[in-house]
């Protein structure tokens, strides 16, 4: 065992870090105050780009190219590609390069295509890649549509409070499903020539096995789903769509009303935003038509054209990274005034105030949020406004106005409040979309149908309210604290929804129940102590890989990374002891592993899109999280209050508590 670091919480190294991690943050600022880190993810979207550009006909070789070289870079030394830093192969990210390498020219006897062919082979070929993935292959003749299973259109037209409707699913996979379903109308396939299909990578001959099988038990929701598919081809094989064209308006004005001004692309993500762009091509859109132009356009804000490498990012991220920066920074004493107020009031100008389709399961009167980039006035996310909010506690300071933060937070607040379930949790774009039976889908097979309740933002929730003054015998924070309780894993973990994995929903759950007063002392939060400590590497950091979310056994385990040891240090500092040898073995791997530049170096993934489907690198987390733990350790785990204002806001809400969502 290596000898136990002594780390003087006011020593100067210590001081110097921080000092040093703050300049590096206030050099990333934007000159108008916000930041916005690159999310850093997978092969699969420079692939769907080249497979799109040459479904339209509008093949730009030297985006083409630099897109393959992106591709050929990140192919693994066993010849596949995987879906997160040091992964192991992955059938859709690997049908997915091959076909786009093939497209663009690559011979299939080069060796590294060989390579490609047999992994994807030996992981099932084409027909165990998902629905969506499939539906990309059809626009290209390569999977057939009748095989696909039925994006019904109607459905859009379905109303809304019925058990099946668009607002009983998540808010991503809506986005997702309005544009697939006009093209699973429209089916506008784009035949190629034989050298280019991927017929290799088919290792069945019979097309009938790639169509799901009704099986035992007989009764279930999968079976009815597939029965009720196969009803649905048979319908449309007779002709008969007698609302087909009215639910086709629906849904194109469903798509375009949420591609506007107050949008970024649709939905502001990548699989909505490229597949809504297909539609309108589909639908006969031209380049020059104002929709279509401006979807472009978004589309390629997604880009970074960076000469060693170019990229796609999934999403922007800036609202997300500029609260947690701004929280960083007040945190450790390095808020500058001018950096603070250009922050402060960037953040203030992104707050959205119309009623979006959250509004559907949430009567909520008021409409407030924020939304996790530039434009996304559809979708603000509980998880970013409580982020902001936790910001803006400290906004008094910067100047601001405040009889405008008093207003924001009498409106953002009960907002976040009014999304609490009935389970006592809080969901990221809704309220109450956990519909399990919905899962059965056919087409759902993205594991994302559904936004329940989850323990880490649950646990930000509660953190958010005991800086505002709430205490344990709110009914929210009781409600919140039952929930949480009831999810706790046996070992004493928390399963991390948006952060891999355990290690981020435990450190989120204790920081939580710290600040809103719960004794730290009772057993099943002492649990949740001892976990994080059982899994600190030998080197003094944490680390977990996405692999966790396949096989609960690898919990915690994972080799260290600076915004994983980030987050269990703070986990353990909310029993307030930074005398803890773990705690000291973790702040000084942060130490010792920060660069001269006030950096950290992390390659590995850490950030959830959908579990076991899509994962991200945020590039930020490796900044800003090293920094709030270390201002964590030094501050004794006592977070700045909020100010005055603030704490006499939330008081004031407190008092309404027969206003409340209950």
């Amino acid at each position: 065992m290596a000898t136990e670091p002594v780390t003087d919480p006011r020593h100067s190294s210590l001081k110097e870090a921080i000092a040093r991690a703050q300049s590096n943050l206030l050099r990333l600022q934007n000159p108008d105050g916000h930041w916005a880190g690159e999310l850093i993810v997978d092969s699969t979207l420079c692939s769907d780009y080249i497979l799109y550009m040459h479904w339209a006909a509008t093949v730009d070789p030297v985006l083409q190219e630099k897109c393959v070289a992106h591709i050929r870079q990140r192919q693994t030394p066993e010849g596949g590609w995987n879906i997160y830093y040091g992964g192991p192969d992955e059938v859709n990210a690997t049908v997915k390069a091959y076909f786009a390498l093939k497209l663009a020219g690559d011979s299939p006897q080069a060796p590294h295509m060989q390579l490609a062919r047999a992994v994807a082979l030996r992981l099932g070929g084409v027909p165990r890649m998902n629905t969506y993935a499939k539906l990309y292959l059809a626009l290209l003749g390569q999977f057939p549509w009748e095989l696909l299973p039925t994006i019904p259109v109607e459905m859009v037209l379905i109303p809304d409070r019925f058990p099946f409707s668009l607002y009983q699913m998540s808010s991503w996979s809506r986005a997702m499903i309005v544009p697939l379903a006009i093209l699973n109308h429209l089916q506008p396939t784009r035949h190629l020539h034989p050298d280019l299909q991927i017929g290799e990578l088919f290792p069945i001959d019979d097309p009938g096995e790639l169509m799901p099988q009704i099986a035992r038990p007989w009764v279930s929701w999968r079976n009815f789903f597939l029965g009720v598919d196969r009803f649905f081809k048979r319908l449309d094989g007779l002709g008969f769509k007698p609302l087909r064209e009215r639910a086709l308006r629906e849904a194109v004005r469903w798509m375009t009303e949420r591609m506007g001004s107050g949008s970024h692309g649709l939905a502001a993500v990548f699989p909505a935003m490229l597949n809504s762009i297909i539609a309108l091509k589909a639908l006969g859109y031209d380049a020059s038509h104002p929709v279509l132009s401006k979807a472009l356009r978004d589309f390629e804000g997604l880009f970074v054209d960076d000469p060693e490498d170019f990229r796609i990012q999934p999403c922007l991220s800036p609202v997300w990274d500029t609260a947690i920066n701004l929280i960083a920074l007040e945190e450790s004493g390095g808020g500058c005034g001018d950096a603070r107020a250009r922050a402060v009031q960037w953040l203030i100008e992104r707050e959205v105030c119309i009623r979006g389709d959250w509004a559907i399961n949430n009567p909520h009167p008021v409409a407030s949020g924020w939304s996790f980039e530039f434009r996304n006035d559809y979708y603000p996310d509980t998880d970013d406004t409580m982020m902001v909010l936790m910001a803006l506690r400290f906004a008094p300071c910067s100047g601001a106005s405040e009889d405008k933060l008093r207003k924001i937070f009498e409106r953002a607040l009960p907002w976040l409040l009014s999304f609490q379930c009935r389970d006592g949790g809080w969901a990221a774009f809704d309220k109450d979309v956990t519909r399990r039976w919905l899962e059965s889908i056919p087409f759902a097979d993205h594991n994302a149908i559904l936004d329940p309740s989850c323990s880490d933002l649950t646990g930000r929730m509660l953190e958010l309210l005991g800086y505002l003054d709430f205490d344990q015998r709110h009914p929210a924070v009781e409600r919140a604290l039952a929930y949480l309780r009831r999810t706790q894993e046996p070992d004493g973990s928390w399963y991390g929804r948006w952060g891999v994995n355990y290690i981020y929903g435990t450190w989120q759950v204790l920081r939580g129940v710290r600040s809103v007063g719960a004794p730290m002392d009772q057993p099943w939060i002492e649990r949740a102590r001892d976990w994080l400590e059982s899994c600190q590497n030998q080197d003094g950091g944490w680390g977990e890989s996405p692999q966790s979310y396949e096989d609960p056994s690898l919990k915690g385990c994972g080799e260290s990374t600076p915004s994983q040891t980030a987050w269990a240090v703070m986990g353990l500092c909310a029993w307030g002891d930074s005398r803890r040898p773990s705690i000291r073995r973790g702040v000084q791997w942060l130490l010792q592993k920060q660069n001269r530049d006030g950096s950290w170096s992390e390659p590995q993934t850490t950030g959830t899109g959908f579990p076991r489907v899509f994962y991200l690198n945020y590039d930020m987390y490796r900044n800003n999280f090293p920094l709030l733990a270390l201002a964590t350790y030094a501050n004794g785990n006592s977070p700045k209050a909020a100010s005055f204002l603030v704490n006499a806001n939330a008081r004031a809400i407190k008092g309404q508590r027969s206003k409340l969502p209950m």
